[in-house]
């Protein structure tokens, strides 16, 4: 198997394609989704909303948290997430920039 080549692109296309891998998982969404949605930081109903196994849960928690898109507190025995609006914010501005490029392009197939 060969090397990706990373360093071929530039330092903006391997972060956006980075943000995009966060992002690259149904259950990843799901999680932002349902964070988003409760608007407060979320302990331990992740695993019954998403109806996956814990270890499942946290292995994408984990992916989140690394991207930074997430953060966490811990509150005993257990850890709240929330989304991480700094975080957040930038990775909007990622993607409206790259989607905004394509805008208004007639005069193609």
């Amino acid at each position: 198997m060969g090397l990706t080549k990373t360093e071929i692109f530039t330092e903006k296309q391997n972060k956006l394609a980075q943000m995009m891998k966060a992002l690259a998982h149904p259950a990843r969404i799901a999680i932002l989704q349902n964070l988003i949605k409760s608007q407060a930081c979320v302990c331990g109903e992740l695993v019954e909303e998403l109806g996956l196994a814990q270890p499942t849960v946290s292995q994408h928690l984990k992916e989140l948290k690394t991207a930074g898109l997430i953060k966490g507190t811990i509150e005993g025995t257990s850890v709240c997430y929330c989304i991480n609006e700094k975080v957040w914010g930038q990775y909007r501005s990622a993607f409206n920039s790259f989607f905004i490029s394509i805008e208004n392009k007639d005069n193609c197939c």
